[in-house]
């Protein structure tokens, strides 16, 4: 304990008075000419410097000053990740404002809800399609005085163009830049810098306000993590709604100078990675679990001989990965295979994925299945778990480079401390940790206790070596009938073993037994059926005899590996994919488990009838 509160207090006094607003200043100041911010255009990537972009951030401060924000007033962000959202968000924040990304996924009753509970007093939208989620609330939201729009801003007094908005900020910054300069420096460590919104699968989403100090602290101990170095390249892909993209892709870059390229379409993100070749790069599991249902379909096509060639390079680098594990010992042997695996192919394929300068790669928000850690293991990439929530900020555990052990989400972060309850809840006390939810009193005395500790929610176990593991939400915990605990997630991540799976829904609670929800991988699937002479669309495939049995197959080989009664005992194979827009999936694409329950219960009741 002496320790972490001594690294506590050594983190604490580095980032003593400092703000996000004093970070852009140095790091302007320290690499005013190095590339901040990547937009792709036709043909390559427009690029904005860091001094570049702070005169940018002041000039939408200056213009958020000259429309009325006030400190302490939030200002709404909708639109892909793109350089102009992340200056929006630091204009309104040098302006003494709070930055507040909203989900493009919530319905217009629960982007009303948001504006409403968060004070929003401006919104900054990308386009037509961002506006069509506020228009049927608009008139519900009298505290709204304007809205920005990047492209296609309607006529009439409560509507503004970028340009326009652009042009409003240089002519205040430049006729009075002392008053820009006055707002930024009155912001303090202790003000909010953005206030992030659960993704409201039950009810209306909570509001989680975090302070600088929060998120300048949460950096420091990401760095002391990752050690990467500075100038490093990255991709921004995933919401700047989710805490992880947040700190990883807006914040931590003001710390090391990194160079941020915006891939504002999931669908690009494999050729993005090829052009980049990020140094860091952080992934939901289902990114990884696409990503490998790729190459694994790719690997499909190459003759036997070169599939079993790969095979045997892909054993040498999982030996490797799980050789480095803490505790254990590379011997020479299993370096030397590696070595020669890796030279002869394995950093062949990680150049062409775009992974061949990869320092640090990472999941996190959900359990990634164990064969796909293994997967990537092989071709001698560590995708190491960390485990944190909106609450703490992100991460308050971690696993390294250098210390980690696969299937666990690491040991406590630097000064965080981390202990399991009594009932097997993981608890957290640090200075990541939020000041309680926005205008929710009774839900923040029920997330943070009296001593200040933070429940998760999540069970877990920790091991003699201080590495922790999740075993699944306390709330969503299976207990059958005949009183067993069952962890859903568990019997989950062993169903999605194989490829053909893309989803898997475990369910069982007051049930005799557990039956499982299954979607085939919309990749996966087509290539897998075209190779046996099967055609048809995803629905039809679904319903095909030979993926029938083939997924009947996968059911057995996970139950083998499962207890008793956590065996799957029936199934069903449904013909649609589950997306973020289809809401079987958050934005983060985790399980929307009441959403798919209510959605599939006459599926779900057909599994236990008879």
């Amino acid at each position: 304990m002496a320790d972490v509160l001594e690294v506590r207090a050594e983190i604490e006094s580095l980032i003593a008075g400092r703000t996000v607003c004093e970070q852009l200043r140095q790091v302007a100041e320290r690499h005013p000419d190095a590339p901040a911010y990547s937009d792709p255009v036709e043909g390559g990537w427009a690029t904005l410097g860091y001094a570049e972009a702070r005169q940018r951030v002041l000039e939408i401060a200056a213009a958020f000053a000259a429309l009325g924000l006030r400190p302490g007033e939030a200002v709404a962000l909708m639109m892909v990740n793109r350089s102009e959202h992340v200056l929006a968000d630091l204009g309104a924040v040098h302006a003494g404002g709070v930055g507040c990304t909203v989900y493009s996924t919530f319905a217009p009753d629960q982007i009303a809800f948001v504006a409403d509970d968060a004070g929003v007093r401006y919104a900054v939208l990308g386009g037509p399609a961002d506006l069509t989620r506020w228009e049927p609330v608009l008139d519900r939201l009298p505290g709204l005085r304007r809205v920005i729009m990047l492209e296609g801003a309607p006529a009439g007094e409560r509507f503004m163009s970028w340009d326009d908005f652009l042009a409003l900020g240089r002519s205040a910054l430049a006729a009075d830049p002392e008053a820009v300069e006055a707002r930024w420096r009155a912001v303090t460590p202790e003000d909010v810098v953005t206030v992030l919104y659960t993704s409201g699968t039950t009810g209306m989403p909570k509001g989680v306000p975090l302070t600088h100090h929060n998120v300048l602290y949460e950096v420091e101990a990401t760095n002391r993590m990752t050690a990467l170095p500075e100038l490093g390249t990255q991709i921004s892909y995933l919401t700047y709604a989710h805490i992880a993209e947040r700190v990883l892709s807006l914040y931590l870059p003001l710390a090391k100078a990194s160079h941020v390229h915006f891939c504002t379409d999931l669908a690009n993100l494999g050729a993005t990675l090829g052009q980049v070749r990020p140094m860091l790069f952080f992934g939901v599991p289902r990114v990884w679990e696409k990503m490998m249902a790729r190459l694994l379909a790719v690997l499909a096509t190459q003759p036997q001989e070169q599939q079993e060639a790969v095979r045997r390079a892909m054993a040498a680098g999982l030996a490797y990965v799980e050789a480095g594990q803490y505790g254990n010992t590379v011997t020479p042997e299993v370096r030397a295979a590696f070595e020669e695996a890796d030279r002869s192919l394995l950093s062949i394929v990680r150049g062409m994925i775009g992974f061949d300068r990869a320092r640090w790669t990472a999941t996190g928000a959900a359990p990634l299945p164990a064969e796909v850690q293994r997967f990537f293991a092989g071709l001698g990439l560590k995708v190491i778990d960390v485990y944190g929530m909106t609450e703490t900020t992100g991460a308050f555990t971690a696993n390294s480079p250098d210390c980690y052990r696969l299937g666990s989400v690491g040991r406590a972060e630097p000064g965080a401390e981390v202990r399991i309850a009594e009932d097997g809840e993981i608890l957290t006390r640090s200075p990541l940790n939020t000041r309680g939810y926005l205008n929710r009193p009774d839900g923040t005395a029920e997330l943070i206790d009296d001593d200040g500790w933070l429940h998760t929610g999540d069970i877990g176990t920790v091991d003699d070596d201080g590495f922790y593991r999740v075993i699944d939400r306390k709330k969503e915990l299976i207990i059958t009938s005949g009183g067993e605990n069952i962890s859903p997630a568990g019997i989950e991540n062993q169903l999605k073993e194989h490829p053909l799976i893309g989803q898997a829904l475990a369910y069982g609670d007051n049930r005799p037994y557990p039956v499982a929800v299954l979607t085939l991988d919309a990749e996966v699937a087509p290539g897998w059926a075209a190779a046996r002479g099967i055609e048809g669309s995803l629905a039809e495939l679904a319903a095909h005899p030979e993926v029938l049995k083939e997924v009947e197959a996968a059911v057995a080989a996970a139950n083998d590996r499962l207890a008793r009664v956590q065996q799957v005992k029936r199934w069903a194979l449904l013909g649609a994919e589950w997306t973020a827009e289809t809401e079987e999936l958050t934005p983060s694409l985790k399980l929307k488990r009441r959403v798919i329950h209510a959605k599939y219960a006459d599926v779900i009741e057909g599994l236990y009838a008879g």
